[in-house]
């Protein structure tokens, strides 16, 4: 069993006829990701690499049962290809656009508000991979394996990172996930962890943050309360300048908010161990 992505989902990708779409949805299928179809507006009733191309999503629906959808449009249309997915009925919306401008995605989250079967993750994220059965968006599935330790992080360098830490030491991953670090995004740590509380295939969980906003503390505050799961934390960003912006995410610290710091106390006040560097994320999961 997995979180999000099962042998059961059914992708169609927006995009996919453009030069990232297009290589994503190839290694989206040679790791087994059921993509039954591609959307690009004016390219309808073609195919591409054998995947039928549909105009829109809802066509898409119609005609292929897809419920989930990965986007690799560019950050003008995105927001749209969001709330099109999302409108068409589908569960599980996956965008990795990087750049999306924050007015828009403060228009995405009123829109999905109407639709609370939609699970968006990211934008700007690297989507999320099931060992064995498939991933939607970039991260790298040679670096994995089948296992019941969880990953969600903000970082998408970090999230693979770990997970081939943990694969180098025969440690395999029940979902890896990849929620983005913009400003206003979809999924947050707490939704993904309830996830990994319910699924009875993950045991363990590294929750890997950075600095800036206050989701890792809300994450922390969440475990605090109990858990079944042995989970191990992980922030990025200690020696970050206050005032600064850091990262391609715009990830900023000032005074004592979204620091480093006080993430890693608020893990530690919920009982839950800190890795002072990835290497130890591993040493520590694998410890019990």
């Amino acid at each position: 069993m997995a979180i999000l992505l099962t042998p059961d989902t059914r992708v169609l990708v927006q995009g996919m006829t453009g030069r990232e779409g297009s290589f994503h949805t190839g290694q989206m299928r040679l790791m087994g990701t059921q993509v039954v179809a591609g959307v690009t507006p004016g390219k309808g009733g073609g195919d591409h690499d054998g995947v039928p191309i549909y105009d829109t999503v809802q066509d898409a629906v119609a005609a292929t049962g897809a419920n989930a959808a990965g986007i690799f449009v560019p950050p003008p249309y995105a927001a749209d290809a969001i709330m099109e997915a999302a409108a068409a009925g589908l569960e599980l919306i996956v965008c990795m656009t990087e750049g999306i401008p924050i007015q828009d995605m403060i228009r995405v989250k009123g829109f999905l508000s109407d639709f609370p079967r939609a699970h968006l993750l990211g934008p700007n994220c690297p989507g999320l991979l099931t060992p064995g059965v498939g991933k939607i968006g970039i991260i790298p599935q040679r670096f994995s394996a089948p296992g019941s330790i969880g990953i969600v992080a903000r970082s998408g360098t970090l999230t693979y990172e770990t997970m081939a830490a943990l694969t180098a030491a025969g440690k395999g991953q029940s979902t890896v996930v990849g929620i983005g670090g913009d400003p206003i995004n979809g999924m947050s740590f707490v939704d993904v962890l309830e996830l990994f509380e319910a699924d009875p295939n993950t045991t363990h969980v590294a929750v890997i943050g950075e600095i800036g906003g206050s989701d890792e503390e809300r994450a922390a505050e969440y475990m605090g309360r109990g858990s079944r799961l042995r989970a191990v934390a992980f922030i990025s960003g200690r020696t970050a300048p206050e005032g600064k912006r850091m990262g391609h995410a715009g990830a900023i610290v000032s005074g004592n908010r979204g620091t480093a710091q006080s993430k890693e106390a608020a893990f530690r006040a919920a009982g839950i161990e800190v890795a002072e560097t990835t290497d130890q994320i591993v040493e520590l999961l694998t410890a019990s």
